[in-house]
């Protein structure tokens, strides 16, 4: 009696299990080619797809004949953007279709809604379009960012230790394209310390860090008002401490999907303080600012930014920052990188040099 007890359980099982799985998603190629598996999203002229067979592809609209899904779907029509918690009752939601280079949504109950590819609608899954619309994310939740770290050692003559890292966050909110941007955090740090001895010889030092913390509050698509603080310590140009503290507007001048510019302009308080006091000064400057990011093929992605403060009391005494930074990715997270610091301080105290050039090549995790 327990076995049929069993044999009858483990069939229901089965049977619940087959109702619930989805059937899976079809791309057809204008060529009559077949992919099965999932579609993930689309947005502007192509879809992405993930197959068991192929993995994660994107294709152009151009290139597909049909589309087939028993998944729910939102269609979100091109040159349209929400907040959040917004009214959702205008957008199309159910299963997708393709054909004709038109895309159908058909609802649970209503009359399907149509529009052409060549309008390029934003197709994400129902699931996510709801949760990304009603949800209020933390604040420690959706960073994303790197961490590299590199070191070098040498024992000979002279011995010689160097380490050198970075770390590089970025939280958006929302993080979803098509939903209206509010605000971009941002929290960057690069340290670099090392020592090189040698018998009756004095010790000579590296010793150096910069960090930032930025805050941008969107007023519109493209325009924005930020605050800033940043902390910068050099022994080889024999700054203790310089302390920046400003704000001011900033311009998205383009954000793509492989790459994006900023540019902002502001002004701050900054004091410089040195190992000898008599050279400290407390300065009202201008901030001139811009920062590049783009994805490359094969995963590459390269970030670059530069700063320039001209101080208004002192002309004299203007400072500047630029960076760069290649990863190349090796597996899941890890990546290589390749990367240059440069900082510019104008007004050294005598025997130091005003540039402070940084070369590091080490290992990146991502955090996603």
């Amino acid at each position: 009696m327990n076995c049929f007890r069993l044999l009858a359980l483990a069939l229901c099982g089965t049977f619940l299990y087959a109702q619930a799985k989805p059937e899976p998603d079809v791309l057809i190629f204008s060529d009559g080619e077949k992919l099965v598996g999932q579609l993930k999203r689309a947005s502007g002229s192509s879809v992405t797809f993930k197959s068991d067979i192929v993995g994660e592809v994107t294709v152009d609209w151009s290139k597909v004949q049909e589309v087939h899904s028993s998944r729910s779907f939102a269609m979100i029509p091109k040159n349209v953007t929400f907040k959040r918690h917004a009214a959702t009752a205008s957008i199309p939601e159910g299963m997708l279709s393709l054909a004709d280079q038109k895309l159908t949504v058909t609802p649970a109950s209503g009359a399907p809604a149509t529009i052409a590819v060549t309008d390029a609608p934003v197709i994400v899954d129902d699931t996510e379009f709801k949760n990304a619309v009603n949800r209020q994310p933390g604040f420690f939740r959706n960073w994303k960012g790197t961490i590299t770290g590199a070191a070098a050692f040498t024992e000979a003559t002279q011995n010689s230790d160097t380490f050198s890292g970075a770390i590089s966050l970025i939280r958006i909110e929302p993080s979803e394209d098509w939903l209206t941007r509010r605000n971009r955090t941002t929290f960057d740090f690069s340290g670099s310390y090392g020592t090189i001895s040698q018998p009756s010889t004095p010790e000579v030092k590296t010793d150096l860090f910069h960090m930032g913390l930025e805050r941008d509050e969107y007023f519109s698509s493209a325009f924005y008002g930020f605050a800033q603080g940043l902390l910068d310590h050099n022994f080889s140009q024999n700054l203790k401490l310089q302390q920046t503290y400003g704000g001011g507007i900033g311009w998205t001048v383009f954000k793509r999907a492989n790459q994006s510019l900023d540019l902002k302009a502001g002004m701050s308080y900054i004091h410089q303080q040195f190992s000898a006091a008599g050279e400290n000064q407390s300065l009202i400057a201008a901030i001139f600012g811009e920062n590049y990011r783009r994805t490359m093929g094969h995963g590459m992605t390269f970030t670059e930014q530069a700063v320039i403060n001209p101080a208004l009391n002192n002309t004299n005494a203007f400072s500047g920052n630029t960076s760069a930074l290649l990863t190349l990715p090796l597996y899941k997270r890890i990546s290589s990188s390749v990367g240059i610091n440069d900082s510019y301080l104008h007004d050294p105290p005598p025997g130091f040099k005003k540039n402070s050039f940084q070369f590091t090549a080490g290992l990146t995790y991502s955090v996603k």
